[in-house]
Parts: C-alpha cells; sequence; structure tokens
C-alpha cells in the first residue's frame, strides 16, 4: 500500500496546488448581436461565428395541434 516515507509540509503541499485554482472565463462580446460569448465559439444568441452565419437558429417552432 501507497504511505508516505516522509512528511510533506504546509508548504510544499501548497506550491503543487498553487495552479489547481479555477479562473474566470474570458467572454468577448459578438461583433453581430453583441451579447457575450465564449472566445473562438459560436455565438449561442445570433448562431454567427466570425462574420458568417453557421448555425440557422429556429426563431418559433409551429407545432401542428394534432402533432402534440
Amino acid at each position: 500500500m501507497a504511505v508516505p516515507q516522509n512528511k510533506i509540509t504546509k508548504s510544499r503541499r501548497n506550491m503543487r496546488r498553487s495552479h489547481d485554482a479555477l479562473v474566470a472565463g474570458n467572454p468577448a462580446e459578438c461583433p453581430n448581436c453583441g451579447e457575450l460569448k465564449r472566445p473562438h465559439h459560436v455565438c449561442a444568441a445570433c448562431g454567427h461565428y466570425d462574420d458568417r452565419e453557421v448555425v440557422a437558429l429556429v426563431e418559433d417552432v409551429d407545432l401542428d395541434e394534432d402533432a402534440a
């Protein structure tokens, strides 16, 4: 069974964990609609990426009454 040979000091333990902190996101503004979006991702609000529409968004869904 793996058991440490010597005690790991608080200083060494905390130095190892120094890179484990979570960082806040870096949202960018969509050039098309102005909403905040993740960098290098398609805008969820308008479906544009790099000044092109890559995802056609459905404005409203029209379902038949008998289909529901």
